[in-house]
């Protein structure tokens, strides 16, 4: 009889894991919300919800959100020996499930990470095949997918910021694919969420940076970069 593989089994090029939905679409959401912390996080709540709740220990769903936490890509052999990394790097987490949420996607998760004194909150969903939504940053919607360059700004909501914003990257000959602006209210504060189809140079995120109403550019790259 021929040997039983391991769930952590080599499938493909790009992908370690029993599917590309409990493996490979959650390291890339842990990865993006590594990418918004801006660095190693220290520690983690990660809430699995609905299908998630029910298979997520079972199909490698926990070893895969830290493995993307630890910034691992899809086909990286460590994704499997996840948790030792993340002991070995002081990284420590904890597991919730929510078995029964109708507003949430079949799979999705929640991270809340921190590093220091700054701490974020990253909704996303697995959609299959490896793709993903991150629904919500930091209690704004998003809708983005990383696998564009993804440009997420918060600011004061304020008149032509969207015009003044979308100029900055046309002048630096960036091409926007897509572009959603959220806010929590009339002149309060703004979440917009830019996906290019080319990179930003450094000299364009710092000038963002540096402007008086904006308060965080966050720039995230292909996620599989």
């Amino acid at each position: 009889m021929a040997e039983q593989s391991s769930v952590f089994d080599m499938i493909g090029p790009v992908m370690i894991g029993p599917s590309s939905s409990h493996t490979a679409g959650v390291v890339r959401i842990g990865r993006v919300a590594r990418k918004i912390l801006g660095c190693q996080p220290d520690t983690a709540e990660i809430t699995f919800y609905n299908s998630f709740a029910r298979t997520y220990e079972g199909h490698g769903s926990d070893r895969a959100i830290v493995a993307g936490l630890l910034d691992f890509k899809t086909d990286d052999a460590r994704i499997k020996t996840s948790f030792d990394e993340a002991e070995k790097a002081g990284f420590t987490y904890t597991f919730r499930s929510v078995g029964n949420s109708l507003t949430m996607h079949p799979n999705t998760v929640k991270i809340r990470a921190t590093a220091k004194e700054e701490t974020i909150e990253v909704i996303g969903e697995s959609r299959g095949g490896g793709v993903i939504k991150i629904v919500s940053v930091n209690g704004f919607s998003t809708g983005f997918n990383a696998n564009l360059h993804t440009l997420i700004i918060t600011a004061d909501d304020r008149k032509g910021a969207i015009a003044f914003i979308a100029s900055i990257l046309a002048n630096s000959e960036c091409n926007i694919a897509n572009m959603s602006v959220n806010r929590k209210g009339k002149s309060d504060m703004a979440c917009h969420c830019i996906e290019a189809d080319s990179g930003l140079d450094k000299i364009t995120i710092e000038y963002l940076n540096h402007l008086s109403w904006v308060k965080k550019v966050i720039y995230i790259p292909d996620i599989d970069f």
